[in-house]
């Protein structure tokens, strides 16, 4: 394994984010002897892993879960998506301090405080960053029956998640929250990661030139390959994430009061004002719009709720006697 580290302040992260120093690809060589082979000196002469290789991010995932969150067992199915940890960690942070915005500033934390993670995918990337840094307990939900198993297999493997993470398959795949939010059942929040692109081929356009900034090409493949993974499911559908934020805003209003947030990753810019337009045509007592950034790249969620600040700070008090 080459020798050398890369630990570069990521500012942008969020304080908490233990990400924030870059990868230690030395001692994450060391947690995972597999991912050895896959470390190469970039052109800067920094040590790092090609990004276009699905087998080196997925390897490199694993070991930052072996690493930082004491998973000791992960894997997910081929061409399933492998997301990109410090991203998603930024997401649970900030959602963290959302909640504290109702708890005189302090972070809930521990098993009463339950999500709900909208396509929670055969990763539960956000259940296990979750319940490790905030002791919070998950439900997830997915299309994928295939990603539930694997979601579960995973709970399974790592006892200290077994009691606090569940997981519902949504047959209908028209719905999001209808059939898997139970009467009488409380979220602190949902979240959700939505398929952002409109179709397949917009999801390949993006792929292409994702690994045209890696320094790819892949001019003759008709289906080129996501080096983050991914099933068409988890990458697009009809109308894109307009069209799926849509839907949950639609039937959010179903679980106004089971719910203290409701809120949604946008990928796209112009999605954000699509989206608070339709807000603004149903009755929420509140909107927030948090945004992220990790580099070069600008991220955002959109969070919104039926009940006053008030409200959510009795409940929230109330699930932490």
């Amino acid at each position: 394994m080459p020798k050398g580290s890369s630990q570069i302040i990521k500012k942008n992260l969020h304080p908490r984010n233990r990400h924030r120093t870059g990868y230690d690809f030395p001692t994450l060589g060391q947690i995972l002897p597999e991912l050895s082979g896959y470390i190469i000196h970039n052109q800067y002469g920094k040590l790092s892993i090609d990004y276009a290789n699905p087998k080196a991010v997925k390897l490199l995932n694993k070991a930052l879960l072996l690493q930082s969150y004491r998973i000791k067992f992960w894997d997910i199915p081929d061409d399933y998506l492998c997301p990109p940890i410090p991203g998603r960690a930024d997401y649970i942070h900030y959602l963290a301090d959302l909640l504290a915005m109702d708890n005189y500033n302090r972070i809930p934390q521990g098993k009463a405080i339950r999500l709900l993670d909208i396509g929670v995918g055969a990763n539960t990337i956000y259940p296990i960053i979750g319940h490790t840094e905030y002791g919070w307990s998950f439900v997830g939900s997915d299309i994928s029956a295939t990603a539930i198993k694997m979601a579960k297999l995973i709970a399974k493997m790592n006892p200290p998640l077994t009691s606090s993470l569940t997981y519902r398959w949504q047959k209908n795949k028209r719905n999001i929250f209808t059939n898997i939010i139970k009467p009488n059942e409380q979220f602190a929040l949902t979240l959700c990661n939505p398929p952002f692109h409109a179709s397949l081929a917009e999801a390949q356009a993006a792929t292409n030139r994702k690994l045209t900034n890696l320094g790819k090409t892949f001019c003759h493949v008709k289906q080129p390959v996501h080096n983050f993974g991914g099933q068409n499911n988890e990458l697009w559908c009809d109308g894109g994430e307009v069209a799926f934020i849509n839907t949950m805003i639609e039937e959010s209003k179903n679980y106004k009061d089971q719910c203290l947030w409701f809120t949604s990753l946008i990928s796209k810019k112009d999605t954000l004002s699509i989206i608070k337009k339709k807000l603004e045509k149903i009755k929420i007592q509140d909107l927030q719009v948090v945004t992220m950034a990790q580099g070069q790249k600008i991220s955002r969620f959109i969070a919104w709720s039926f009940l006053n600040s008030q409200q959510r700070q009795q409940i929230l008090a109330r699930w932490q006697r």
